[in-house]
């Protein structure tokens, strides 16, 4: 019984803190909250006593998030800025969005009213349509406006304008040909090329490779990288990959020769006491223990090594005045490496995560053109991260 009246309790303390955030909502103007809040509430049980307050509340706060809207809306109107249809039909939709969160809850009955709460609602239909074509004239004319400067920021916004005019208002006369010719206007689109300043031929395998932006992952809206110039563009920046230094080292293989003991487990002997004899169990059976010794091997290390360095340079350009905009010096290194090994004696007097180079062998070194292409996967990561961090345009 104990039990079931702190529960009780419990339920009775978190419909009183519910209850308290909403009215702290309505008090302080943030209507929609507290609807919000009111409606969750009342979606189980609305009948029930300890949900009444919330059936006062969201009278209360439906009526004046109603007023208020419909002064916005009237001063809005008088204002008549056409800048201003947007925050009109959005107030429109937020009406009626409104009236549709509380219909599926009615009737609220306030039983020491005797009445069940008031809600007047009203058909926005007319205002929703009147509004929105209202705003989609406006944001198509301003578009248009916008694709007639030169200015690349004005594509830009032209182009949002008439994405979010797509939205509300679908296939809008030829706005789909519109956002086409915005997009392709607003981009900034860049040359990139490799330059090879070492002595050294660079492989086309890795030049294509650095140069196929597809593959790098870039997510950037307004910004295209084309490594062959194409026809009908005007590029704006240009990305000069130079090849500064390409150093391979000589291919090198290093001997080792040592020495390992260990005290291994070979077997299990007869368990013998101190005067010599077996010892048995109390069965009768001769008590087995493991049979530890001293165990040697000599191991013979082969290490194989070649490296390769590669120092490059990053130039973004700027094709409108030929100026050198920034530069990012990279340093990238691959290394190749195997190590194998042979040995007399007992093997496993050697640790346990060595056994692996026993069953390894020599390999074929990598060309020195395999090297520079291998290289070449840290270069672009690197590449990638400037970048990421710097766009030609903030």
């Amino acid at each position: 019984m104990k039990k079931i009246t702190l529960l009780l309790s419990f339920f009775v303390l978190i419909s009183s803190c519910g209850v308290k955030q909403t009215q702290n909502l309505l008090s302080s103007g943030n209507y929609d909250e507290a609807i919000n809040n009111a409606v969750s509430n009342l979606r189980t049980n609305k009948d029930k006593k300890a949900k009444q307050d919330y059936v006062y509340l969201l009278e209360e706060a439906f009526a004046k998030a109603k007023e208020r809207d419909l002064n916005a809306i009237n001063l809005l109107a008088k204002d008549a800025n056409p800048a201003q249809l947007e925050k009109i039909y959005n107030t429109y939709l937020q009406l009626n969005d409104r009236q549709e969160k509380i219909k599926p809850l009615l009737p609220l009955r306030l039983v020491n009213q005797g009445r069940n709460a008031i809600f007047p609602f009203d058909n926005y239909n007319d205002q929703i349509i009147e509004s929105k074509n209202a705003l989609s004239a406006y944001l198509y004319a301003n578009a248009k406006k916008l694709l007639l400067t030169s200015d690349k920021m004005n594509f830009r916004k032209g182009y949002d304008d008439l994405t979010y005019l797509n939205q509300i208002n679908p296939n809008y006369k030829d706005v789909l040909q519109l956002m086409d010719d915005a997009k392709f206007k607003g981009y900034d689109y860049v040359f990139v090329n490799t330059k090879n300043e070492t002595n050294m031929i660079i492989p086309v395998g890795l030049r294509n490779d650095l140069l196929d932006f597809s593959t790098y992952g870039l997510n950037d809206k307004w910004t295209v990288y084309h490594s062959n110039k194409q026809k009908g563009i005007d590029y704006d920046c240009g990305m000069m990959i130079n090849f500064r230094q390409i150093y391979i080292s000589p291919e090198q293989i290093k001997e080792k020769e040592f020495v390992k003991e260990r005290i291994i487990k070979d077997g299990v002997k007869k368990l013998i006491d101190a005067n010599g004899k077996e010892v048995v169990d109390e069965k009768g059976k001769v008590v087995m223990v493991d049979n530890m010794r001293n165990a040697t091997v000599r191991i013979y290390e082969f290490r194989q090594f070649k490296s390769c360095q590669i120092t490059a340079k990053v130039d973004y350009l700027n094709f409108r005045n030929n100026q050198l905009l920034q530069s990012f010096p990279i340093t990238s290194e691959f290394v190749f490496e195997n190590i194998f090994a042979t040995h007399t004696g007992d093997r496993r007097a050697a640790d346990d995560n060595y056994y692996s180079y026993f069953d390894k062998k020599s390999v074929a070194f990598p060309s020195n053109e395999q090297m520079v292409y291998d290289t070449g996967e840290d270069l672009k990561a690197k590449i990638k991260d400037i970048i990421s961090r710097n766009p030609f345009r903030n």
